[in-house]
């Protein structure tokens, strides 16, 4: 953070939470559907489809021929969420430790003056030893499979280290340009189009991620640029447009058919690949539009829960609107028994 922000890191990351938008509109769109039971576009096609026996509609033939992975009888619930426990607590911890080692004399500000590197390589470290004690023992997998998924892992970190050398390398370059300096004079100049920021962020966070497949590279780029527009003048709107970039780079990533999550998902439930990114574009659509015009009117009122409350509103009207034109439309149950029959 440059240091006439006027905020740590850490508390810029707390305050950009009740701007997130596309996170919370994207949850209270999960309740609605769930409680109403409304789908819409391709997803209804699909659900209709899977309720009539066909549960891939296309692409059923990439998985005819899937072997089972063979799983260990030794393996417990508790072997999952154990080492992610103690990964998350020593992080936790060694982040608290060298905060206070660098001069904290309270848990926000160790926090904030964390040395992050340090305390995730420890963090690593201590995962890594307490599954070999966890597993070999008990023979929940052998040494030499778990000596052979080290490297695999390696292989694995190579394309977001990759990501993140070039967003690193992006950022010297702008800040040897001055293109912080000279988008924040611009800004100055016309303050009265400033509030158009946020979702202009928000738009070229969701174009770079869905186009890497990764969130945090795109964290990486934008984040240290917008933050000197608005650092040591205008505080509320920094905090806004850093939450568009973080809203923005989610959304991209989530509709990202190179996205390592999105690519983890349709395998994972073993659904054509293709088919889960075209149905969950759509509902991810209806969020981000939304989520434009949310950051436009935060741009202008700065109050958060003013913003969130509004966009909140908004969506539900959207949802009640399509719902009701969904509901409108006469059912073609001939074409869908022939696309069942085929």
């Amino acid at each position: 953070m440059p240091e006439d922000a006027g905020i740590t890191g850490f508390q810029l990351f707390l305050r950009t939470i009740p701007y997130n938008l596309y996170a919370i509109l994207t949850l209270v769109m999960v309740l609605y559907i769930c409680i109403s039971n409304f789908d819409f576009g391709l997803m209804k096609k699909h659900e209709r489809n899977a309720a009539n026996g066909d549960l891939f509609t296309s692409g059923a033939e990439e998985f005819e021929n899937v072997a089972q992975d063979e799983i260990s009888s030794k393996g417990k619930v508790i072997d999952l969420v154990l080492p992610v426990l103690v990964l998350i607590g020593s992080a936790v911890g060694a982040m608290i430790y060298t905060g206070y080692l660098g001069g904290a004399d309270n848990v926000v500000d160790a926090f904030a003056g964390c040395d992050a590197e340090i305390s995730l390589i420890c963090a690593t470290l201590i995962t890594v030893i307490f599954m070999l004690i966890l597993y070999i023992p008990r023979g929940v997998v052998s040494f030499k499979s778990y000596a052979s998924s080290l490297p695999e892992g390696f292989k694995l970190m190579v394309p977001a280290v990759t990501i993140l050398i070039f967003a690193w390398t992006l950022k010297g370059i702008t800040d040897a340009l001055g293109l912080a300096e000279l988008v924040g004079s611009v800004v100055d100049a016309n303050t009265s189009a400033s509030f158009i920021i946020p979702a202009i962020m928000f738009a070229v966070a969701i174009f770079l991620a869905f186009s890497t497949g990764t969130s945090w590279g795109t964290f990486a780029i934008l984040v240290p640029i917008v933050v000197p527009m608005f650092a040591g003048q205008n505080m509320e709107m920094m905090i806004i447009s850093v939450s568009a970039v973080l809203a923005g780079a989610v959304c991209g990533d989530h509709i990202s058919p190179i996205s390592d999550t999105t690519v983890m998902s349709s395998a994972g439930a073993q659904c054509n690949h293709i088919n889960h990114v075209s149905t969950q574009m759509q509902y991810a659509a209806v969020v981000a539009i939304v989520c434009v015009f949310g950051y436009l009117f935060a741009g202008l009122v700065k109050v958060w829960w003013l913003s969130t409350g509004v966009s909140i509103i908004a969506l539900l009207i959207v949802l009640t609107i399509m719902k009701k034109i969904n509901a409108d439309k006469p059912e073609d149950a001939g074409k869908n028994t022939e696309a069942v029959n085929a």
